[in-house]
């Protein structure tokens, strides 16, 4: 197949793929974006060096990602049943004795100007409120980076605070049957203001809000309806009889310049989650290989000479690179030893990784993250 013939087929296939969506035909958006995906990873298998080859690897994770969302969405519709006349989905609430995750701000490697934002704009006000006669921000933006710990530190938050725990996602809101989203929106509010009269804080965590909630350019139909009950709501946290209410929204993106200006003013809290530096990588290093000596002798680490190899890796990054080391050490042992660690883990085990992995941040995002954060940022 030429060059030119994947390309077109694939984008053709790309628009059939987001129209499908964007009406609410999901099965058929699925269908094409798989036929939109396999056509593009031919066109890479075939011209790995093209000069578009970035951008349709990104188009490929964006395309399977929606894809993944879309069959959730699928499965739940399934479960619940199908028609015009269905029930709305119950609101799922997380409460904090139930919640898996019990990480909190101390296990968390430095990020301290984000845990200081967040203790100023949630958990003082919820340990305190009697100093907060003009009540607090209702809304909390976190903004960075992809794998720097934007979803971490917002779960450690709740935990922090004991708040349920309410997670929005387009595939749980948005409905193919019309006005069922706008209704589940309202649900979600309904049932957060609910808990918190009983005296339990709440956070409503949206994570990607982008994907959600867009600039109007980028909206049809029921997307609008969705974005415009959101901001109806988020304002209706303000208002006298909610306004000292202990519900909290909390969304994550990597892209901020999707959202509309509307929307992000109603985020009063906009905290920038940044990738870490060299010192904060160094930190993670530490941190991640501590860990390893369960199992295995460690010789001294030049933990700067990691950090100073991985300038522009993200958090995630630090942690996949200590657990492939595990992983091919591993495999050394278990092939060559019996089973028995043959000798201590090394810096070189570390730099073999590295030397083999390219960091997931784009360089040319960090500006734009950090213009934006100049424009928009709160502290």
């Amino acid at each position: 197949m030429s060059m030119h013939y994947l390309i077109e087929k694939g984008t053709e296939y790309a628009h059939k793929a987001v129209a499908a969506d964007k009406k609410g035909d999901y099965e058929t958006a699925i269908k094409y974006y798989k036929a939109a995906i396999d056509l593009f990873i031919k066109y890479l298998r075939l011209y790995p060096d093209s000069s578009m080859a970035d951008f349709y690897r990104g188009l490929i994770r964006r395309y399977k990602s929606r894809v993944k969302l879309l069959k959730k969405h699928i499965e739940k519709v399934s479960i619940g049943g199908n028609g015009n006349n269905q029930r709305a989905e119950e609101v799922e609430v997380i409460m904090p004795e139930k919640r898996e995750s019990k990480v909190r701000f101390d296990d968390i490697v430095d990020m301290e100007k984000v845990k200081r934002a967040l203790r100023r704009a949630v958990i003082y006000p919820v340990k305190n409120p009697k100093f907060y006669p003009l009540g607090w921000p209702k809304g909390i933006l976190l903004f960075g980076p992809p794998g720097c710990g934007k979803t971490l530190i917002a779960y450690a938050l709740a935990n922090e605070i004991n708040a349920a725990l309410i997670n929005v996602s387009p595939a749980t809101i948005m409905s193919k049957w019309l006005g069922e989203a706008e209704k589940n929106v309202a649900k979600v509010f309904e049932k957060a203001r609910e808990i918190a009269r009983r005296g339990t804080p709440v956070i409503i965590f949206i994570d990607e809000v982008d994907g959600l909630l867009q600039e109007y350019g980028e909206e049809v139909g029921g997307e609008k309806r969705v974005r415009n009950q959101f901001l109806m709501e988020m304002d209706g946290l303000k208002e006298k009889e909610n306004n000292k209410l202990l519900v909290f929204v909390v969304g994550t993106t990597n892209k901020p310049w999707k959202l509309d200006i509307g929307f992000i003013r109603r985020f009063e809290k906009r905290i920038y989650v940044p990738p870490p530096d060299k010192r904060v990588r160094k930190q993670l290093f530490k941190h991640y290989i501590e860990k390893l000596r369960e199992s295995y002798e460690i010789e001294d680490i030049d933990y700067d000479k990691l950090a100073e190899l991985t300038e522009g890796y993200s958090s995630a990054d630090i942690y996949s690179i200590v657990k492939e080391t595990q992983a091919n050490l591993a495999e050394e042992f278990l092939e060559k030893g019996n089973g028995e660690v043959l000798r201590p883990i090394t810096t070189e085990d570390f730099i073999q990784v590295i030397k083999s992995r390219k960091p997931s941040i784009e360089k040319n995002l960090l500006e734009a993250y950090k213009i934006w954060a100049e424009k928009h940022g709160t502290h």
